[in-house]
């Protein structure tokens, strides 16, 4: 029960993570607009057909390059197009072709924006249009490169400080910034604390895998850890339904930054985990954490830390091999999952699955609402696609293994980016399938990721090999945006790249060995020897660690203690 609670609470908070980090799509979209005009318009014409105003135009204008003549109450007549506007020298008649002279001028006057679908957005809040367009496309991936710092920062903090400190400190953070994104003045104020929200939006996610982790038995962890993901994906559904609701840019992220407000008012309740409290030696507070889990789980004989600690000081292991791992993993760097040819070409493959994860994973969710037909309905799909992907992945991880999981969803990734571009553009709802196949595919990959990277590698460098692995994993992330903008050069450049990712990716995992139902491995050596021949390793027997006492708290928080350790 206590678990339970706990978990449910730390990961309901996750989706605020994936409000944040999908909010752009629809608070920096660019509406249809036209350069502005000195003077109050009396009719609008565009090809054959004339409006009294340039809000019943908008449901007509069908192409960019085109531009809009609008005649003004003194009688000019203005040829209108997105970044320049013309001035007919010889106003005699209103009409859409004009051979005459004409004085081309910039839009000095600001811009005139299409409103019947979104009131305010902040690129017409600060006219991110034209040749400060490129404002507006550095907005998402500003944010994304806040995420990887923030995940930097905060995972080692929280190493430093604790668990409970950093989620409270990030989750207030995220609705203190949240809310503050509302109320900025001007552009660089709203990428500035957009940067600062990613920062905590990443450390709270970061930090969230490693508490819940650390409080749910093994039995339940790879579930737990997935489904931390399916939060996430929650969260991007309620991006859509609030885009659908509200089309004022501030108001927009000021609901979004409320939706998790209970969990801020309620997050100094958690406590810190007993694992980082006896890596502190606090086993007081240690204790006093594990009297509350008692109590909550109804367990008659509570688990003692003076218990604990023998379990540790007699575990033989421990005292021959403590010492010499504790300095050997001061000695360890990157260079050493680089330190033979095996090795070597696992990493290179491990990050390019990272990377295509997670730049397959945002291009199909930027990309939903560039698909046609309802673009809230598109995203709101894209994100519920995600929560039966885990389920697949859970059990194809048990049942076929991870690398025979891996290899297939990746390749079939890679076949739906190619189907898509042989879809007529007109067939909108096969296209959204087909996207949201697509998105089924990478998630199932990037989800399994995780656990698969931290078996492929040997106890001594597999933080480091999944830390990696996740930066590589955020650099995806900060080029996904930049692939999406690809698109206006052409419209399937981004599934090409991410189809080519991913295909590559598939077939180098084939050279990556199985782990499912393997021992860990502890040295180098051993996983070499993995790489070589996975059946030299297959009689091998896990080496005794000093992970008795980790086992009496996993066992102790389900509600039994066995009297028998």
């Amino acid at each position: 029960r206590f678990q339970a609670c706990v978990y449910f609470a730390s990961v309901f908070q996750a989706m605020s993570c994936g409000i944040h980090y999908l909010a752009s799509v629809f608070m920096a979209v660019t509406p249809n607009f036209v350069c502005g005009i000195p003077g109050n318009v009396s009719s609008v014409l565009f090809y054959n057909s004339t409006e009294a105003s340039l809000e019943d135009i908008w449901t007509i204008w069908t192409s960019t390059e085109n531009y809009i003549v609008v005649q003004l109450e003194n009688g000019e007549i203005w040829e209108l197009s997105q970044c320049s506007k013309s001035k007919r020298e010889v106003s005699l008649d209103l009409a859409y072709e004009y051979k005459g002279n004409k004085s081309v001028l910039s839009c000095s006057d600001g811009f005139l924006y299409d409103d019947t679908k979104w009131k305010s957005t902040v690129v017409t809040q600060w006219d991110l249009v034209c040749d400060r367009e490129w404002l507006a496309k550095l907005i998402q991936p500003t944010f994304m490169l806040g995420v990887l710092i923030g995940a930097v920062i905060f995972g080692d903090i929280a190493d430093r400080l604790g668990r409970q400190r950093v989620i409270w400190f990030t989750s207030a953070g995220q609705f203190v910034f949240g809310i503050a994104v509302a109320f900025t003045s001007d552009y660089y104020s709203f990428v500035i604390v957009r940067f600062l929200l990613a920062m905590v939006s990443s450390g709270y996610l970061v930090v969230a895998f490693v508490y819940v982790t650390e409080f749910v038995g093994i039995k339940a962890r790879t579930w737990a850890s997935m489904h931390v993901h399916a939060f996430f994906a929650m969260g991007i559904m309620v991006v859509a339904l609030v885009g659908f609701l509200v089309r004022t840019w501030w108001v927009y992220q000021i609901f979004l930054s409320i939706a998790t407000l209970p969990f801020v008012l309620c997050c100094w309740m958690l406590p810190e985990t007993p694992f980082w409290l006896l890596s502190e030696e606090r086993y007081e507070d240690a204790q006093k954490v594990m009297n509350i889990m008692a109590r909550w789980n109804k367990v008659s004989t509570p688990c003692k830390v003076s218990e604990l600690c023998s379990v540790q000081q007699d575990d033989p292991v421990s005292d021959r091999t403590g010492d010499n791992d504790a300095s050997l993993a001061k000695k360890h760097n990157i260079l050493d999952l680089f330190c033979n040819w095996y090795i070597a070409r696992r990493t290179i493959t491990v990050w390019l699955v990272w990377f295509t994860g997670s730049l397959g994973y945002y291009v199909f969710s930027l990309s939903s609402v560039n698909l046609g037909g309802n673009e809230y309905l598109n995203l709101f799909l894209i994100g519920a696609v995600e929560l039966p992907c885990y389920i697949i992945a859970c059990i194809g991880m048990d049942k076929l293994g991870r690398r025979n999981t891996l290899i297939p969803f990746l390749i079939l990734s890679a076949l739906i980016c190619v189907l898509i571009m042989f879809i007529p553009q007109d067939f909108n709802v096969l296209i959204i399938l087909a996207n949201m196949a697509g998105k089924f595919s990478i998630g199932v990959a990037f989800g399994l990721i995780y656990l698969y990277t931290a078996e492929l590698y040997p106890t001594i460098v597999r933080s480091l090999a999944v830390g990696s692995g996740s930066m590589m994993c955020r650099v995806g992330s900060v080029v996904a945006p930049f692939c999406v903008y690809l698109r206006s050069i052409w419209i399937f450049m981004p599934l090409l790249l991410v189809g080519i990712m991913a295909l590559l990716s598939g077939i180098l995992t084939i050279m990556l060995p199985e782990t499912l139902g393997k021992p860990l491995t502890n040295t180098l050596e051993e996983a070499t020897e993995i790489g070589r021949n996975m059946k030299s390793c297959s009689g091998k027997t896990p080496p005794a660690h000093s992970g008795a006492a980790l086992e009496k708290i996993e066992m102790f928080g389900q509600e039994t203690v066995s009297t028998e350790k």
